[in-house]
């Protein structure tokens, strides 16, 4: 039930930060081109996320479907708010950032072991978290964790 109604209220939140906070253009690339990239790619494994979870790809999200891929990141409510950790100890700070911080430790305080650890993985990656990853979807996936320390 608390899986639910988080879920809701980020699908409720999502839009109105996209609406109001968010001010990047969207890519402009379809799902169906990320297909033809090379296996070892960066695109081509973000097409391979958005298969395997079943989802599409929405303008101005698509930086954070790259960090799912970078970071080996599921999509459950629990992954998410693991990944929030992660991004903050990589430098990331925003006012969403903290508040999906907060409501997810509330709700998921067994959890906080996880979220520890994920906060030290991105301490000790090289901040990654603000690429242009547009501009890197050829690049081979691998290349790019071992360069940034992402593990």
């Amino acid at each position: 039930m608390k899986d639910l109604l988080l879920e809701r209220m980020y699908e409720w939140s999502s839009q109105y930060y996209l609406r109001y906070f968010r001010k990047n253009n969207p890519w402009s690339i379809t799902s169906r081109e990320l297909m033809l990239y090379p296996q070892e790619s960066l695109g081509f494994h973000l097409y391979c996320f958005h298969l395997k979870y079943n989802l599409e790809l929405k303008p101005n999200l698509e930086e954070h479907d790259i960090i799912h891929v970078l970071t080996e990141t599921g999509v459950t409510v629990a992954d998410e708010v693991s990944l929030q950790y992660l991004l903050l100890g990589n430098g990331k700070k925003s006012p969403y950032m903290f508040l999906a911080l907060l409501t997810g430790t509330l709700f998921y305080p067994s959890h906080v072991k996880t979220f520890c650890r994920f906060y030290q993985r991105g301490r000790g990656a090289h901040q990654f978290y603000d690429l242009p990853f547009e501009k890197m979807l050829l690049v081979p996936v691998n290349q790019l964790q071992t360069t940034f320390n992402i593990h």
